[in-house]
């Protein structure tokens, strides 16, 4: 087992427990934030320096909002904290028995661990589709995915083949869950509001958007009426919603669904599911279906006094939840504000308090005015929901001039019918496209 390295040593040594966060998401955000006025050293590690609101990644992959609208700095975010270490790596193994954590920077030991690390996308087993399809999970997912949709449409001005160019052109999303509907939505604005301006030689009723869903309905943790909303909603804006129906295999051309139907489409986005990502070192009794840590009321890790994990990563099972709580951003924020209480138990000698959440409710966003909500037993749609929406989200974002960059955004893109971030970013040489056509033909 590596040395303490310069990780270790340059972290001082102040006589204080060491409560070490691994993660900077949601849960670890609120932990960190909350563990302020805590007698303890805090470590955040993180393998990006940056908090990413994810759930508006959409916008940036859609050009809706700038990247730097929906991220912000940890060292910023932390700046005035005392006692709080900010260090960039990746931790690739845990060591119980010796309370230590080894990175991709060198190893550190703690005397509290709190594991943070979210979730990845799962792709089910399917390489083919990890392969081929696109992700929407951190920033760089979406600058890839806008960075795809637009060079998408710049190749199919080049092209004659009438069957090439529809494939770049049309879109294949999978998942009928928030991000898959939001994807959909907007894509579909898009279609009607931007892209007949900006590729005019281009008939945009040949861009088809296909949402498929495996359930037999959309917004599956949503009330019943709001998933049939979001399905008029979408359908109205010209989304061929697929219901019932799965993809079993994507070669990059060709989308294979559980019908045996085949659509042709250059792009299949990716947001059928996600899972747990845990580190090497736990034993393996601990790690329940979905790669997901098994915790107690308190969140501890099953089988450990100071390890714990939160969010994504942490199934805290019961009668009421037997799969534990959902993957979203309301109960990994709820734990770690939790969790920070009871680690001011803990330094008091106090016992733990257990975990109970609060379900504040789900939303998501269709397009312009289009949005369904439920509150409770309070259930609504439309442009008052939408408001509500927009309301929400730019009260969780992290930073006054995030929230006010994002809503300048909304407003001119609302009263303008305008996409603020066009751009391809990074390599953008063109590629062989009937040369690949061919190559799939072949094979």
């Amino acid at each position: 087992m590596p040395k303490l390295s310069n990780l270790q040593t340059r972290v001082a040594d102040i006589g204080k427990p060491r409560i070490v966060v691994i993660g900077g998401g949601f849960g670890g955000l609120e932990l960190v934030k909350n563990l302020r006025n805590v007698n303890a050293q805090v470590v955040l590690i993180d393998k990006y320096n940056h908090h990413t609101f994810q759930p508006l990644l959409y916008q940036v992959a859609t050009s809706g909002l700038e990247t730097n609208s929906i991220v912000y700095p940890f060292r910023k975010r932390f700046d005035n904290q005392k006692d709080f270490y900010f260090r960039l790596g990746e931790v690739t193994h845990i060591y119980p028995e010796k309370n230590l954590i080894e990175t991709s920077i060198g190893m550190m030991s703690y005397d509290y661990l709190v594991i943070a690390t979210g979730a990845t996308t799962n792709y089910y087993g399917m390489k083919d589709i990890e392969q081929n399809g696109l992700a929407m999970k951190t920033i760089t997912d979406a600058i890839r995915l806008r960075n795809r949709i637009i060079k998408s449409f710049e190749q199919a001005l080049l092209v004659e083949d009438e069957e090439i160019m529809n494939s770049l052109i049309d879109f294949v999303v999978v998942g009928g869950g928030p991000t898959g509907v939001e994807i959909a939505g907007a894509l579909a604005e898009l279609r009607m509001h931007v892209f007949p301006h900006d590729y005019r030689e281009l008939d945009m009723k040949e861009m088809d958007i296909h949402l498929i869903e495996a359930a037999p309905r959309l917004l599956n943790g949503m009330s019943e009426k709001s998933g049939e909303k979001a399905k008029q909603f979408l359908e109205k804006m010209g989304v061929k919603v697929h219901l019932s129906q799965s993809v079993k295999s994507y070669d990059g051309y060709t989308a294979t669904l559980s019908d045996g139907s085949k659509l042709i489409s250059k792009n299949l986005i990716w947001a059928a599911g996600v899972s747990g990502l845990p580190i090497e070192g736990i034993r393996t009794e601990s790690v329940l279906r979905g790669n997901r840590y098994q915790v107690d009321a308190f969140n501890r890790v099953v089988g450990y006094d100071n390890i714990f994990a939160i969010g994504d990563v942490a199934a805290m099972t019961s009668e009421e939840m037997p799969k534990g709580h959902p993957m979203m951003a309301p109960p990994a924020m709820q734990q770690g504000i939790h969790l920070a209480k009871n680690f001011k138990r803990i330094f008091q000698n106090k016992d733990l308090k257990p975990f109970k959440y609060l379900d504040k409710g789900s939303m998501a966003t269709i397009g312009r005015n289009k949005a369904v909500v439920d509150l409770g037993k309070l259930r609504f749609q439309g442009i008052f929901a939408w408001l509500v929406w927009m309301f929400v989200h730019l009260l969780y974002l992290v930073g006054y001039r995030n929230r006010i960059f994002t809503l300048i955004t909304w407003i001119t893109s609302y009263f303008s019918y305008d996409r603020s971030n066009r751009l391809i970013i990074g390599k953008n040489g063109t590629e062989d496209i009937l040369a690949e056509k061919q190559e799939i033909i072949k094979s």
